[in-house]
């Protein structure tokens, strides 16, 4: 079939797989002309793994370091009509790739909130790697069913405490306007907690303990984004704030309670990227196409792959890492600076809708959402009949 993208509000409802094979191997060519640490991990388990940054931790944990790598992702499968999603043509080329390379790769795909995945996923690791001294944290989803209690969550994208009116950009209608978010009832924080904090991230590192599949002094980080003043609103004095604060309480306590192993957990702190998830947050594509105009003149302008692969070079497996006094790693100093933030200030308060696209970079917000479906690359020849089919 021939596939053109099918976009539809902030998502882009098709993939393609000779487009995605490419954004695979244009990340596991970044990392090959970089040199690695010496210092690295040799069996990995990465939770979402099949986009943004999951994936790249994935791709420099192989081809960095040579790693194994365990993956679990909850993606939906192709068939002779419909393409399957992007991360489902993400995994199968980041397969072909590694298993062309002699590198060991497994994937399972699934609800990684339930109890069968992890007794699936701990059953690999025994069978095929004996432990993993790597455990990249790394889901993004709207709801959670918790698998003990079958109560399923829901998260929202909510202040806390009063309301907020403040600019965002709706790409679907190319408007930049107002917004007004009413604030978020104490259920609704409860519930966007337990979607997107800690808690699950603790669920997976215990069972693993328990199971006898991590080595001792095995690292874990689970991945978040803090932002500045622009973005504290949505991110820092909200719901998904709220998440964040539970990240850091789950880091604490893993280090707590596996001190005797010596585990060592990490939040990471990355700088705002054009994702699959970020799209979806009201404030963040007006946002993200301002810091990619100011970041690409200051020459800073980092993606997934150059995020993490810093992150493992610079701090994650340093046996001191520099940490914020949360005990965070940060990645996004670029981005968080006063300097660059000034300058992103200035441009968010002149932005209308007559000078946004002058403002902003928002040709490349574009180009990279369409890189996230494989969509918008040169050497692709998107009116070829292509087979939507493709396995792992």
């Amino acid at each position: 079939m021939v596939i053109q993208p099918k976009i539809r509000g902030f998502i882009c409802t098709n993939a393609h797989p000779v487009g995605c094979e490419v954004n695979v191997q244009k990340q596991i060519d970044y990392v090959k002309q970089q040199e690695s640490s010496s210092k690295g991990p040799k069996n990995v388990l990465v939770l979402g793994c099949s986009t943004g940054y999951g994936l790249a931790s994935r791709i420099v944990s192989a081809f960095g370091h040579g790693a194994k790598t365990l993956g679990v992702c909850f993606e939906k499968e192709p068939s002779e009509r419909k393409t399957g999603t992007a991360g489902w043509y993400n995994t199968a080329a980041f397969h072909d790739k590694a298993k062309a390379e002699g590198l060991y790769a497994r994937t399972l795909n699934g609800d990684a909130f339930s109890n069968e995945m992890k007794r699936d996923v701990i059953e690999a690791i025994k069978q095929d790697l004996g432990k993993v001294d790597l455990v990249v944290y790394s889901l993004a989803s709207p709801r959670r069913t918790d698998p003990n209690s079958g109560e399923t969550f829901k998260s929202v994208l909510k202040p806390i405490g009063q309301a907020y009116s403040t600019k965002t950009y709706d790409t679907d209608k190319d408007l930049v306007h107002t917004i007004d978010l009413e604030p978020a009832t104490e259920e609704e924080i409860r519930q966007t907690v337990k979607v997107m904090g800690g808690e699950d991230w603790e669920m997976w590192i215990d069972a693993l303990d328990q199971a006898g599949v991590l080595t001792e002094g095995a690292i874990t980080t689970a991945y978040t984004y803090i932002g500045k003043e622009l973005t504290w609103p949505i991110y820092g004095h909200a719901t998904i704030g709220k998440a964040k604060e539970d990240l850091d309480r789950a880091a604490s306590a893993i280090n707590t309670s596996k001190a005797d192993k010596n585990v060592k957990a990490y939040v990471s702190s990355l700088k705002a990227l054009v994702t699959q998830a970020s799209s979806a947050i009201p404030v963040m594509p007006l946002y993200i196409s301002l810091i990619y105009k100011v970041m690409k003149e200051e020459g800073t302008h980092e993606g997934c792959i150059e995020q993490i692969q810093g992150l493992f070079n610079e701090k994650l497996f340093d046996a001191n890492p520099d940490t914020d006094e949360a005990n965070r790693l940060r990645m996004d100093g670029k981005e968080t600076n006063e300097a660059t933030q000034a300058k992103i200030k200035a441009l968010w308060d002149q932005v209308t809708q007559e000078n946004f696209h002058q403002l902003s970079d928002y040709a490349g917000y574009h180009q990279e959402f369409l890189h996230l479906f494989g969509f918008g690359f040169d050497e692709v020849d998107y009116d070829a009949d292509v087979s939507p089919l493709a396995d792992w």
